[in-house]
């Protein structure tokens, strides 16, 4: 499984400890109730050395709500729980870290905080 992979799962196992969050996908969800969160850790680059592998990724991460003050607090709880992830499975974790972060709204629509992460990793 690709590093990617691995560090999602890390991930949203991580985020089930945000009892405020009513979900975690990979993808958007057909019907989920807010608030609720979506994770892609699919953009993987080089990042091997002479004696080992090693992949940057890129993660995408964002939390969708109607509710832009409980958004903020939950942006905030969420990125204290990425950052405290050590263990991916097959992988050591050397560095995670957030990028950016904004908050925009659909007019129509609910309010998304995307929290953007770059997590480098070499192969155990």
């Amino acid at each position: 499984m690709s590093a990617g992979s691995k560090l999602q799962e890390a991930l949203a196992a991580a985020l089930v400890g945000e009892s405020r969050l009513t979900g975690i996908f990979d993808g958007p969800p057909a019907r989920a109730s807010f608030p609720y969160a979506v994770i892609d850790a699919g953009s993987e680059s080089d990042w091997s050395h002479k004696d080992g592998e090693g992949r940057e990724v890129l993660v995408a991460l964002t939390l969708w709500d109607e509710e832009p003050a409980r958004l903020a607090e939950l942006a905030d709880a969420v990125e204290a729980l990425v950052g405290a992830v050590s263990a991916v499975g097959g992988w050591q974790l050397v560095s995670m870290r957030m990028l950016r972060r904004r908050t925009v709204r659909d007019v129509t629509g609910p309010w998304a905080a995307a929290i953007d992460f770059r997590a480098r990793l070499l192969a155990e």
